[in-house]
Parts: C-alpha cells; sequence; structure tokens
C-alpha cells in the first residue's frame, strides 16, 4: 500500500489544521494507521494512531485533547485534527500503516508502511 499526506502548512499558535493520509494501491481497512512526526535532529516521536476499524485510537501525552484521529476507510482516508497549535508542534508529519495494529504503532514508534512527510510550521 501506498501513502500519500498532505495538509500541512503554516499557522499561528492557537490555529488548527488538518491532515489527510490517503491510500492507494489496496485497501486501506485491514490496516491501522498512525501519524508520527520528526524534527530535524531529533528522534521520530509517536503522535496518534487509530485501529483498523476505527473503533479505538492512541494519542500520545503532548497532543491529548487537542488532535483527533479518525478514518474513512470508504475513501481510504485517514485525518488528523489537529487543534490549539503550538510552537512546539513544528515537525515533519508522516502516516504509517500497519496490520499489527494500532497498539502495535503506539507502543513500537515503527511500522510497515510510511508515506512521505507534510511538513507542520507553528508560528508563535
Amino acid at each position: 500500500v501506498q501513502l500519500q499526506a498532505s495538509g500541512g502548512g503554516l499557522v499561528q499558535a492557537g490555529g488548527s489544521l488538518r491532515l489527510s493520509c490517503v491510500a492507494s494501491g489496496g485497501t486501506f481497512s485491514p490496516y491501522a494507521v498512525g501519524w508520527f512526526r520528526q524534527v530535524p535532529g531529533k528522534d521520530r516521536d509517536f503522535v496518534a494512531a487509530i485501529s483498523q476499524g476505527g473503533a479505538v485510537t492512541y494519542y500520545a501525552d503532548s497532543v491529548k485533547g487537542r488532535f483527533t484521529i479518525s478514518r474513512d476507510n470508504a475513501k481510504n482516508t485517514v485525518f488528523l485534527q489537529m487543534n490549539s497549535l503550538k510552537p512546539e508542534d513544528t515537525a515533519v508529519y508522516y502516516c504509517a500503516a500497519d496490520q499489527r495494529g494500532g497498539s502495535y504503532l503506539y507502543r513500537s514508534n515503527e511500522s510497515s508502511y510510511w508515506g512521505q512527510g507534510t511538513q507542520v510550521t507553528v508560528s508563535s
């Protein structure tokens, strides 16, 4: 499966962005999907994940209450709604998919499939 992330951009602190991750080359439903982010020179961090059916979600403590992950399997798309953005949210955001489930993405910080990144920049 190939993943295409989009929706990044420049926003002021307190603003919102919605990232999208579209899958092609296969159906999305067998895969849990996660979002990760990375700042140059630092390790990749887990942000959020959603189970194959969408019933279970996982969030990093730093984004709980501000970010919401959701999916539309009919459209092979996963979304990350980011509200109340902070300068420390600035990073390249990557979507990832794995059949081992959302808990695997949350615990391992690894995935079988990765999309290209989309830059999110939050100005103070």
